[in-house]
């Protein structure tokens, strides 16, 4: 059976762990609209993806 030759530290083990926070999620204003969308995504008020209206804007 593996077992540790050591104890691992508060400091090592937060220190491996700090990596594996959550982002915060990121947002873009829209160059028609103004509104924040997230990167890649349509905007869901007027239906436009990348300068195509995709969807029918929503009133």
């Amino acid at each position: 059976m593996a077992v540790p030759k050591s104890k691992i530290s508060n400091s090592r083990r937060g220190m491996r762990r700090s990596h594996d926070k959550l982002g915060k999620p990121s947002y873009v204003e829209d160059k028609d609209s103004g509104e924040l969308r997230r990167p890649h995504h349509i905007d869901l008020k007027s239906g436009m993806y990348r300068g195509r209206q995709v969807l029918a804007a929503k009133e």
